[in-house]
Protein backbone atom coordinates (compact mmCIF):
# COMPACT_ATOMS: atom_id res chain seq x y z
CA UNK A 1 0.00 0.00 0.00
CA UNK A 2 1.27 3.63 -0.80
CA UNK A 3 2.57 5.74 1.96
CA UNK A 4 0.20 8.71 0.57
CA UNK A 5 -3.19 6.06 0.66
CA UNK A 6 -2.07 5.01 3.92
CA UNK A 7 -1.92 8.10 5.01
CA UNK A 8 -5.82 8.94 3.42
CA UNK A 9 -6.90 5.91 5.25
CA UNK A 10 -5.30 6.52 8.20
CA UNK A 11 -7.64 9.81 8.11
CA UNK A 12 -10.61 7.77 8.44
CA UNK A 13 -9.82 5.59 11.31
CA UNK A 14 -11.44 5.31 14.01
CA UNK A 15 -10.35 7.31 17.07
CA UNK A 16 -7.02 6.62 18.99
CA UNK A 17 -5.53 7.96 22.31
CA UNK A 18 -2.31 10.01 21.58
CA UNK A 19 0.76 9.84 23.59
CA UNK A 20 1.21 12.19 26.56
CA UNK A 21 -2.26 12.53 27.07
CA UNK A 22 -4.40 12.14 30.44
CA UNK A 23 -6.09 9.31 28.86
CA UNK A 24 -3.63 7.29 27.01
CA UNK A 25 -1.90 7.03 30.32
CA UNK A 26 -5.03 6.28 32.50
CA UNK A 27 -5.74 3.41 30.26
CA UNK A 28 -2.21 2.01 30.52
CA UNK A 29 -2.13 2.45 34.20
CA UNK A 30 -5.62 0.33 33.81
CA UNK A 31 -3.96 -2.25 31.76
CA UNK A 32 -0.68 -2.56 34.14
CA UNK A 33 -3.63 -3.09 37.32
CA UNK A 34 -5.95 -5.30 35.49
CA UNK A 35 -3.48 -7.76 33.55
CA UNK A 36 -0.84 -7.75 37.49
CA UNK A 37 -4.40 -9.19 38.62
CA UNK A 38 -4.72 -11.54 35.97
CA UNK A 39 -1.28 -12.80 36.01
CA UNK A 40 -2.08 -15.21 38.31
CA UNK A 41 -5.07 -16.81 37.18
CA UNK A 42 -3.99 -16.44 33.02
CA UNK A 43 -4.00 -20.37 32.77
CA UNK A 44 -7.40 -20.81 33.03
CA UNK A 45 -8.26 -18.67 29.85
CA UNK A 46 -4.99 -20.54 28.39
CA UNK A 47 -6.50 -23.93 28.45
CA UNK A 48 -9.79 -22.39 26.67
CA UNK A 49 -8.31 -20.08 24.00
CA UNK A 50 -5.38 -23.10 23.01
CA UNK A 51 -6.97 -24.67 19.98
CA UNK A 52 -7.39 -21.20 18.30
CA UNK A 53 -3.99 -19.67 19.41
CA UNK A 54 -2.24 -22.69 18.17
CA UNK A 55 -4.65 -22.05 14.47
CA UNK A 56 -2.86 -18.45 14.51
CA UNK A 57 0.45 -19.76 15.52
CA UNK A 58 -0.06 -22.34 12.22
CA UNK A 59 -0.31 -18.89 9.80
CA UNK A 60 2.89 -17.72 10.61
CA UNK A 61 5.96 -18.76 8.08
CA UNK A 62 8.64 -19.24 10.51
CA UNK A 63 11.76 -20.77 9.48
CA UNK A 64 14.82 -21.94 11.56
CA UNK A 65 17.41 -18.93 12.52
CA UNK A 66 13.87 -16.57 12.57
CA UNK A 67 13.73 -13.66 14.46
CA UNK A 68 10.13 -13.72 15.62
CA UNK A 69 8.12 -10.78 17.41
CA UNK A 70 5.56 -11.85 20.60
CA UNK A 71 3.32 -8.75 20.98
CA UNK A 72 1.82 -8.40 24.62
CA UNK A 73 2.95 -11.91 25.80
CA UNK A 74 1.24 -12.23 28.63
CA UNK A 75 3.42 -15.15 30.90
CA UNK A 76 4.60 -16.53 27.93
CA UNK A 77 2.11 -18.89 26.87
CA UNK A 78 3.03 -18.79 22.75
CA UNK A 79 7.09 -18.81 23.84
CA UNK A 80 7.50 -23.32 23.29
CA UNK A 81 5.87 -23.36 20.02
CA UNK A 82 7.84 -20.24 18.78
CA UNK A 83 11.07 -21.34 19.83
CA UNK A 84 10.49 -24.90 18.35
CA UNK A 85 9.77 -23.18 14.96
CA UNK A 86 12.91 -20.85 15.07
CA UNK A 87 15.60 -23.53 16.91
CA UNK A 88 18.12 -22.23 18.82
CA UNK A 89 19.47 -20.19 15.86
CA UNK A 90 16.57 -18.04 15.71
CA UNK A 91 15.79 -15.19 18.16
CA UNK A 92 12.34 -14.50 19.91
CA UNK A 93 11.72 -10.95 21.31
CA UNK A 94 8.72 -10.56 23.68
CA UNK A 95 6.60 -7.61 25.32
CA UNK A 96 4.04 -7.18 27.55
CA UNK A 97 3.46 -3.95 30.09
CA UNK A 98 1.91 -5.73 33.31
CA UNK A 99 5.34 -5.88 35.51
CA UNK A 100 3.67 -9.17 37.10
CA UNK A 101 3.35 -10.62 33.37
CA UNK A 102 6.70 -10.09 32.36
CA UNK A 103 8.14 -11.46 35.75
CA UNK A 104 5.97 -14.81 34.75
CA UNK A 105 7.12 -15.20 31.01
CA UNK A 106 10.84 -14.31 32.62
CA UNK A 107 10.53 -17.23 34.66
CA UNK A 108 9.08 -19.58 31.95
CA UNK A 109 12.30 -18.71 29.87
CA UNK A 110 14.91 -19.70 32.88
CA UNK A 111 12.98 -22.73 33.75
CA UNK A 112 13.16 -24.21 30.26
CA UNK A 113 16.72 -22.88 29.57
CA UNK A 114 15.74 -20.64 26.26
CA UNK A 115 19.26 -18.54 25.87
CA UNK A 116 17.48 -17.24 23.00
CA UNK A 117 14.17 -15.36 24.30
CA UNK A 118 14.13 -12.14 25.75
CA UNK A 119 11.33 -10.71 27.48
CA UNK A 120 11.09 -6.59 27.52
CA UNK A 121 8.41 -4.56 29.55
CA UNK A 122 7.32 -1.79 27.31
CA UNK A 123 4.70 0.30 25.58
CA UNK A 124 4.17 -1.86 22.58
CA UNK A 125 3.20 1.53 20.82
CA UNK A 126 6.05 3.33 21.44
CA UNK A 127 8.90 0.26 21.94
CA UNK A 128 11.89 0.19 19.60
CA UNK A 129 14.08 -2.78 18.39
CA UNK A 130 17.18 -2.92 17.66
CA UNK A 131 16.74 -5.44 14.59
CA UNK A 132 13.94 -6.15 12.35
CA UNK A 133 11.91 -9.11 12.31
CA UNK A 134 10.88 -12.00 10.30
CA UNK A 135 7.35 -12.71 11.34
CA UNK A 136 5.45 -11.22 14.36
CA UNK A 137 2.39 -12.68 16.46
CA UNK A 138 0.03 -10.89 18.77
CA UNK A 139 -2.49 -13.23 20.77
CA UNK A 140 -5.27 -11.32 22.55
CA UNK A 141 -3.49 -8.43 23.25
CA UNK A 142 -3.87 -5.87 20.36
CA UNK A 143 -7.68 -4.82 21.13
CA UNK A 144 -6.35 -3.87 24.87
CA UNK A 145 -3.62 -1.33 23.53
CA UNK A 146 -3.76 1.79 24.09
CA UNK A 147 -3.50 3.04 20.33
CA UNK A 148 -4.11 0.25 18.19
CA UNK A 149 -3.32 2.18 15.17
CA UNK A 150 0.59 3.48 16.95
CA UNK A 151 0.72 -0.33 17.79
CA UNK A 152 0.03 -1.42 14.49
CA UNK A 153 2.67 1.05 13.26
CA UNK A 154 5.32 0.14 15.07
CA UNK A 155 5.01 -3.31 14.31
CA UNK A 156 4.45 -2.85 10.68
CA UNK A 157 8.09 -0.76 10.98
CA UNK A 158 9.80 -3.46 12.95
CA UNK A 159 9.11 -5.94 10.21
CA UNK A 160 11.23 -6.78 7.58
CA UNK A 161 9.60 -6.56 3.71
CA UNK A 162 7.90 -10.03 2.46
CA UNK A 163 6.74 -10.91 5.85
CA UNK A 164 3.97 -10.62 8.10
CA UNK A 165 1.79 -9.76 11.50
CA UNK A 166 -0.62 -12.40 12.68
CA UNK A 167 -2.91 -11.51 14.80
CA UNK A 168 -5.42 -13.91 17.13
CA UNK A 169 -8.04 -11.59 18.91
CA UNK A 170 -11.85 -11.12 20.30
CA UNK A 171 -14.60 -8.50 19.20
CA UNK A 172 -18.58 -7.91 19.67
CA UNK A 173 -20.88 -9.98 17.51
CA UNK A 174 -20.11 -8.87 13.79
CA UNK A 175 -23.04 -9.87 12.62
CA UNK A 176 -26.64 -11.32 13.21
CA UNK A 177 -29.37 -11.38 15.94
CA UNK A 178 -27.04 -11.55 18.61
CA UNK A 179 -25.00 -8.28 18.01
CA UNK A 180 -28.17 -7.46 21.11
CA UNK A 181 -25.57 -8.63 22.78
CA UNK A 182 -23.13 -6.37 22.06
CA UNK A 183 -23.90 -3.93 24.79
CA UNK A 184 -23.08 -6.61 28.10
CA UNK A 185 -19.99 -7.82 25.85
CA UNK A 186 -18.08 -4.68 25.54
CA UNK A 187 -18.47 -4.11 29.39
CA UNK A 188 -17.63 -7.54 30.41
CA UNK A 189 -14.20 -7.17 27.80
CA UNK A 190 -13.51 -3.43 29.33
CA UNK A 191 -13.95 -4.48 32.94
CA UNK A 192 -11.73 -8.27 32.02
CA UNK A 193 -9.24 -6.96 30.10
CA UNK A 194 -9.40 -3.19 29.82
CA UNK A 195 -10.10 -3.44 25.82
CA UNK A 196 -10.28 -0.31 24.21
CA UNK A 197 -13.87 0.47 22.91
CA UNK A 198 -12.46 3.65 20.80
CA UNK A 199 -10.83 1.94 17.72
CA UNK A 200 -11.16 -1.34 15.84
CA UNK A 201 -8.33 -3.58 15.29
CA UNK A 202 -9.35 -5.21 11.66
CA UNK A 203 -9.82 -1.15 10.56
CA UNK A 204 -6.07 -0.61 12.57
CA UNK A 205 -4.67 -3.44 10.66
CA UNK A 206 -6.19 -2.51 7.51
CA UNK A 207 -4.98 0.85 7.46
CA UNK A 208 -1.33 0.55 8.28
CA UNK A 209 -0.85 -2.89 6.40
CA UNK A 210 -0.43 -3.57 2.73
CA UNK A 211 -2.55 -6.66 2.92
CA UNK A 212 -4.61 -8.06 5.94
CA UNK A 213 -7.59 -10.40 6.30
CA UNK A 214 -9.53 -12.25 8.74
CA UNK A 215 -8.83 -15.90 7.75
CA UNK A 216 -10.82 -17.96 10.62
CA UNK A 217 -13.54 -17.21 13.31
CA UNK A 218 -14.14 -18.75 15.78
CA UNK A 219 -17.42 -18.72 18.74
CA UNK A 220 -19.85 -16.89 16.38
CA UNK A 221 -17.06 -14.44 14.92
CA UNK A 222 -16.37 -13.50 18.52
CA UNK A 223 -12.91 -14.51 18.18
CA UNK A 224 -10.95 -14.34 14.61
CA UNK A 225 -7.29 -14.77 13.04
CA UNK A 226 -6.24 -12.43 11.48
CA UNK A 227 -2.90 -12.17 8.58
CA UNK A 228 -1.35 -8.93 7.66
CA UNK A 229 1.31 -8.70 4.57
CA UNK A 230 4.03 -6.38 5.16
CA UNK A 231 5.25 -6.11 1.08
CA UNK A 232 8.23 -4.50 -0.10
CA UNK A 233 8.15 -0.88 1.46
CA UNK A 234 11.43 -0.36 3.98
CA UNK A 235 8.94 1.41 6.25
CA UNK A 236 5.51 2.25 7.42
CA UNK A 237 3.23 4.48 9.10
Amino acid sequence: MPSEHRERKASDASKSLTAGDDEYAAHLERSRTVWDRWSDWYTLSERDFEPMREDAMDRLELQPGDRILDIGCGPGVNFERLRNEIGPDGELVAVDYSPEMVVKARKRVEEHGWENVEVRRADAARAEFDAPFDEAIATLSMSVMADIRDTAETIYRALTPNSRFVVFDVRPVPDGPTRVFNPVIRRFLQWYANWNPDESVIEALATVFDECAIVATYNGGCTYTSVCEKRNQSTGG
